[in-house]
């Protein structure tokens, strides 16, 4: 089978998985005066006039941001994003929960990151997760899409629960961590909020920071639409009441998205198997021994080198305003050598 038949079966395989599930992902959202405020750059977090979405924007003076109105004790956390098109390079959209504003040295972290890149090629992105203040020993994926998300909304979620973290895209899973007792407190665990910022990551986000942002394009517009939040809210200073949310986290668990059915489970491994470039698990140079909540899979281990990149290949906004520096990781190398 040529690579382009191959292509149009699994976008095929893919579109019959989202139809049969579309209807089971039964979301509420929520307005996003009721829920958010702006985190930074509150001239360029633009409403929507219907209320229900956000524009962000990045320019020469600043990027921009938003945060949930309260925090969370596990929950699910969704939008539909469309993100900036043409030159991109040096951009990081990132979805994602964090405390670190509460617990600076101890903070926990779940993360959507899109990667901007050059004109003509394609936004790649990156899960990761903290617990702990555990920052010295990333957890990152990588991988490219299965679609152009500059040219419409896609949903894009974090299930989080006391037993499991799923990242979908849509109705598909595309990560999946299940807490084991041997991650201990590098399993997210404390109570979180929501973020969402655009912002200049030119030192890393683009083949390791080789190609940095042009304000020449600016400003940069990624569209948020349709937020969901659904959680156990609380003060994370005061102490939690044991059992103050096991009805709210028994509801949690019990939502379709809280189970991966076999069909899901068939697209994300189809997934992962195409679209993953980078992965820590088997990064064996950075990790001889794979962190415990590793599943080694051997369709994946076979596709990738030591370095955890293919075989093939050649913290959101400042501290207190923008999210600090990424380490390089060998999927940096990998998409430098794309380029040339």
């Amino acid at each position: 089978m040529d690579r382009s038949r191959s292509y149009c079966c699994f976008v095929f395989f893919f579109t019959v998985v989202l139809f049969c599930n579309a209807a089971s992902f039964n979301l509420t959202t929520t307005p996003f005066d009721d829920a958010y405020s702006p985190l930074f750059g509150d001239g360029n977090v633009v409403r929507s006039p219907d209320g229900n979405g956000v524009r962000l924007l990045l320019d020469r003076f600043t990027g921009s941001g938003f945060i949930s109105s309260s925090m969370y004790q596990y929950g699910f956390f969704s939008t539909n994003i469309k993100l900036p098109s043409d030159y991109t390079a040096g951009i990081c959209v990132a979805f994602y929960t964090s405390n670190g504003d509460v617990f600076e040295k101890t903070h926990d972290e779940l993360d959507f990151e899109f990667l901007g890149n050059i004109a003509g090629k394609p936004w790649r992105f990156q899960t990761n997760l903290y617990g702990n203040g555990s920052t010295h020993r990333g957890r990152e994926e990588r991988y490219s899409l299965w679609f152009d998300p500059t040219k419409e909304f896609h949903r894009y979620s974090i299930l989080w629960t006391p037993t499991n973290i799923i990242f979908y895209i849509d109705q598909v899973p595309v990560r999946e961590v299940k807490r084991s007792e041997e991650m201990g407190g590098d399993y997210p665990s404390k109570p979180m909020s929501l973020y969402t910022t655009i912002w200049d990551a030119s030192n890393w986000a683009t083949s390791g920071g080789k190609y940095k942002v042009n304000y020449k394009f600016a400003p940069f517009v990624s569209e948020f639409k349709d937020l969901v939040i659904d959680g156990c809210a609380v003060n994370p200073i005061q102490q939690v009441p044991t059992g103050a949310c096991s009805d709210k986290h028994a509801q949690l668990e019990a939502r379709d998205y809280a189970v991966i059915t076999p069909a899901r489970r068939r697209a994300m491994r189809r997934f992962r198997e195409r679209y993953m470039y980078y992965s820590y698990c088997y990064d064996t140079l950075r990790y001889p021994v794979a962190p415990p909540e590793c599943v080694i899979i051997p369709s994946e281990r076979q596709r990738f080198k030591e370095t955890g990149r293919l075989r093939f290949g050649g913290s959101h906004r400042p501290r207190r305003s923008k999210r600090g520096s990424h380490p390089s990781t060998p999927a940096d190398e990998s998409e430098q050598a794309e380029m040339r």
